[in-house]
């Protein structure tokens, strides 16, 4: 069974974010949609050892510098609730993979990032990290692909 932690990773560069657009996976919940680099916690892993391996195993980048920026209460119908330590990158080295076995990794100018086929409550927290906001708690609830509940907490 899969852990119910996650990270997820926006990774900066030149006024952009790498997105990765999840096209690869069978059953995939995030099919068709754009989102940033991370996963489930593997046993025993912390939030920072988590989030550097995977953003390692699809990338192929190794961070140099990163922050945590807030956590995220996913509840979805259906699922198993999920909580994610959410991260923005602005140092790594190495070379960009160009296959990731999950979808495609582009990247993309922020000002065009709500312009993608995001889910909406994507749209929320990558407001909060464009505008830097302080860290914060924040618990989205869905119906389907339907964000019916958005509590924010800073």
């Amino acid at each position: 069974m899969k852990s119910p932690l996650t990270t997820l990773c926006y990774m900066e560069k030149d006024g952009k974010y790498l997105m990765l657009y999840r096209n690869k996976k069978e059953n995939d919940v995030n099919e068709g949609k754009w989102i940033g680099i991370g996963g489930h916690f593997e046993e025993g892993e912390s939030p920072d050892e988590c989030l550097l391996r995977e953003v390692y195993e699809e990338t192929g980048l190794r961070l140099t510098s990163y922050r945590f920026r807030g956590m995220v209460t996913f509840c979805a119908d259906g699922w198993p609730v999920e909580y994610m330590c959410l991260y923005t990158a602005d140092g790594f080295e190495g070379e960009l993979r160009e296959n990731c076995n999950e979808g495609e990794l582009r990247w993309i100018e922020k000002e065009k990032i709500q312009d993608l086929r995001l889910w909406e409550g994507d749209r929320v927290f990558l407001k909060l990290l464009m505008e830097d906001s302080p860290f914060f708690s924040l618990k989205l609830h869905y119906v389907g692909d339907d964000l019916v509940e958005c509590k924010l907490h800073m």
